[in-house]
C-alpha cells in the first residue's frame, strides 16, 4: 500500500509516524534540529529552543569568525618558513619583482606575497658543442669541446635571459666557428689546440660578460678535432710525419745539450795545455840563453876545454837512459853481459802477482835468464881527446 493511500480515516498517510504520537513507533530524527544542535555544542549557533532559533536565524557568531580567523593566520605563519640548502642561493621575488637574494639555512617570506627560487651556485656543470666546422683554408673539420661552467650570479641567472643554457650553447658554438675559421685546418688538427682552446674560451667570457647570464666557465677541454671520414687516413699520416719532426727535434735538441758541456770542457782543456806549453817553451828557451849567457865568457877564456866539457855532458845525458853498451873497437876480449834493468823489471812484475796466480806459475819449470855475450867488435869508439 503507498504511503499516501488513505486509510483508517487519513491517519496514517504520515510513513514516518508523526501522526502517532504518543505510540511507540519511532521515525528518523529531523535534520534541522541534528544540525542546529550540533553547532550549538562547537559554540558556533543558537540554543536549540523554539524562540533562540527564531531570533538568531542560523547565523554564525562573531566569535566562530575570530576563531577561523586565528586560525587562517597560523596557518600561513607556518607555510611561510622555508629552507635553502647549503649548495644553494634564495632569490626572493615581491609580487613578481626582484626583492632580494638570500644564503642558505632556515627563512621566513610572507605567503601569497614572496617567491622564493632556489639557485644552484656550487656545482659545476658540463656543456658539449660539437659540430662540422669550416676553417680558413676551406677545409672541413669535426670540432668537439665540452664546457664546465658554475651560476655565480643567481639574479642574472633568473632574469636577464630566458633559457641560460641554451644561450651558453650558442655562444660557444659562435665563439668556435669564429676561431676554427680563422685558422688553418694543419693548425687546427696538429699544433693550434691550445690556441684554439684559449681564443675561444676568450670570447666566450665576454660575451658571457655583454648578455649578462650570471654564469662563470671554469675551463674549456679540447677534446678532439678530426677530418672527414673520406680524408682522414691521409691527415693521420700527415699528423704522424710532424709528430715524428717535433721528436726528432727534440733528440736532436737533448743531444747538443748533452755534447756541448762534454765539447766546451774539451775545448778548455785543449787551450790549458796549450797555454801550458807555450809558458814551458819560452821558460827553457829563456833558460837556454842564460846558460849560454854564462858559458860565454868561459868560452872566451878557454875554448877547446869548455867546448869539450860540453860535448861529455851532453853525451852523458843522452847515454843516461840509454841501454846500449859502448865498448873499445881496439880490445879483443868477450864481455860477459848480465841484463840487470830486464831482471828488475821481471821482479817488479812478479810482486804484483796475486798468491793464485803464483802458486799457478811456479807449477811451470822457470828458466834461467842466459848470459849475454857481446863482442867488441864493430862498436864505436869512444875518445878522450883531454887526455886520461
Amino acid at each position: 500500500m503507498a504511503w499516501n493511500e488513505p486509510g483508517k480515516g487519513g491517519k496514517d498517510r504520515d510513513p514516518w509516524g508523526s501522526n502517532n504520537k504518543g505510540r511507540n513507533d519511532q521515525g528518523p530524527p529531523d535534520l534541522d534540529e541534528a544540525l542546529k544542535n550540533l553547532m550549538g555544542k562547537l559554540g558556533l549557533g543558537g540554543g536549540s529552543g523554539s524562540g533562540s532559533g527564531k531570533k538568531g536565524g542560523g547565523s554564525m557568531p562573531t566569535k566562530g569568525l575570530g576563531f577561523v580567523a586565528i586560525l587562517l593566520v597560523v596557518i600561513w605563519f607556518i607555510s611561510g618558513f622555508y629552507t635553502v640548502k647549503e649548495a644553494e642561493r634564495g632569490v626572493v621575488q615581491r609580487f613578481g619583482a626582484y626583492h632580494a637574494e638570500v644564503s642558505s639555512g632556515l627563512h621566513w617570506r610572507p605567503m601569497f606575497i614572496d617567491t622564493v627560487t632556489n639557485v644552484d651556485v656550487n656545482n659545476v656543470r658540463s656543456l658539449q658543442a660539437s659540430g662540422f666546422m669550416l676553417t680558413e683554408d676551406e677545409n672541413v673539420v669535426r670540432i668537439e669541446m665540452a664546457v664546465q661552467y658554475r651560476v655565480v650570479e643567481p639574479r642574472g641567472y633568473l632574469f636577464n635571459v630566458e633559457n641560460p643554457e641554451a644561450s651558453l650553447a650558442q655562444v660557444t658554438d659562435s665563439a668556435l666557428r669564429y676561431v676554427v675559421g680563422h685558422n688553418t685546418m694543419d693548425n687546427v688538427l696538429t699544433v693550434g689546440r691550445e690556441e684554439v682552446r684559449q681564443q675561444t674560451w676568450e670570447i666566450i667570457d665576454r660575451l658571457i660578460e655583454r648578455y649578462g647570464l650570471g654564469l662563470n666557465v671554469i675551463d674549456i677541454n679540447f677534446q678532439g678535432a678530426r677530418p672527414p671520414e673520406q680524408v682522414r687516413h691521409a691527415f693521420d699520416d700527415a699528423i704522424r710525419a710532424q709528430e715524428d719532426e717535433e721528436r726528432f727535434i727534440r733528440e736532436a735538441e737533448a743531444y747538443a745539450r748533452e755534447i756541448e758541456p762534454t765539447a766546451r770542457g774539451r775545448v778548455r782543456r785543449l787551450q790549458q795545455e796549450a797555454q801550458a806549453y807555450k809558458e814551458q817553451v819560452v821558460l827553457r828557451a829563456q833558460g837556454e840563453v842564460a846558460r849560454f849567457d854564462l858559458l860565454l865568457p868561459q868560452y872566451k877564456a878557454a875554448p877547446e876545454v869548455t867546448r869539450q866539457r860540453i860535448f861529455l855532458e851532453t853525451l852523458e845525458r843522452i847515454y843516461a837512459n840509454n841501454t846500449k853498451i859502448f865498448l873499445d873497437a881496439d880490445g879483443s876480449n868477450n864481455l860477459m853481459y848480465l841484463p840487470l834493468d830486464k831482471l828488475m823489471e821481471k821482479a817488479g812484475r812478479q810482486r804484483q802477482v796475486t798468491p793464485a796466480q803464483q802458486q799457478g806459475q811456479n807449477s811451470t819449470p822457470t828458466q834461467r835468464p842466459s848470459n849475454t855475450t857481446t863482442s867488441s867488435r864493430g862498436s864505436t869508439r869512444t875518445s878522450n881527446r883531454g887526455g886520461n
